[in-house]
């Protein structure tokens, strides 16, 4: 009994251990991530020079995303927008605007829940019907998990898509918690040449995003970063 004892709270301190390493130190978590996955699946890009990309998931919001748009055409700077399909019914302008002023979309599937939960006919069915909807605006080559979670299951369904799963490498826990000055201070602590930035639009409490770009973007100019979208950066333009 003493002995169960023992391996539970070792496992427990394990588990306590891993969350700790994932939420303060997120590169180790995502090397250690990409050391088990497939290479379908981009966590940042490997590159010397001062160059991120920006993704920004759960849009468009009729009242968030125009203050997102309006920011980021302040500062000249082109983001990748991972859609919700049922977010787009009603913000049909936003999603023309988004294209009309340079920024690349993403699939996000349907719905703002996690993707592992998903059965493969519900994975499958959001996936097309996404598809259809977001496409109708511009190209769509990205695909993000909800959650950032996925398996061999998920990177199967998308390839009659020449779809390229995404994950990122800077996540500032935006959609966990609002702080602007947390999330802040987590991008500028934690972005190197090639890394990808996860933000949030969408329903919720996501308001803090509009100040936390406007922090931060400059910040990241002055440093000398080139923001972009996911396929400039990955493709060196």
């Amino acid at each position: 009994m003493l002995s169960r004892f023992r391996s539970l709270i070792l496992l427990a301190g394990f588990g306590a251990a891993a969350a700790a390493v994932a939420f303060f130190h997120p590169r180790i978590f995502s090397r250690l991530l990409e050391q088990n996955t497939s290479d379908e699946v981009l966590f940042h890009v490997v590159t010397r020079e001062k160059q991120i990309a920006l993704t920004i998931d759960d849009g468009p919001h009729p009242e968030l995303t125009p203050q997102i748009l309006d920011i980021l055409a302040e500062y000249g700077v082109p983001a990748t927008f991972f859609v919700i399909g049922d977010n787009i019914p009603g913000n049909e302008a936003l999603m023309e605007r988004m294209v009309a002023e340079g920024h690349e979309l993403g699939n996000h599937l349907m719905t703002d829940q996690a993707s592992i939960t998903l059965t493969a006919e519900e994975f499958d069915d959001q996936l097309t019907t996404a598809h259809r909807l977001v496409s109708a605006y511009g190209p769509v080559r990205w695909f993000r998990p909800g959650s950032g979670w996925y398996n061999g299951r998920m990177l199967a369904k998308i390839k009659p898509y020449n779809y390229r799963a995404v994950v990122g490498s800077v996540y500032p826990y935006d959609a966990q918690f609002s702080s602007v000055e947390f999330a802040s201070s987590y991008i500028l602590g934690n972005v190197q040449p090639g890394a990808i930035i996860v933000l949030h639009d969408g329903y919720g409490d996501r308001e803090a995003t509009v100040e936390i770009l406007r922090r931060v973007l400059p910040t990241l100019q002055k440093r000398g970063y080139r923001i972009k979208t996911l396929t400039d950066l990955t493709t060196g333009k």
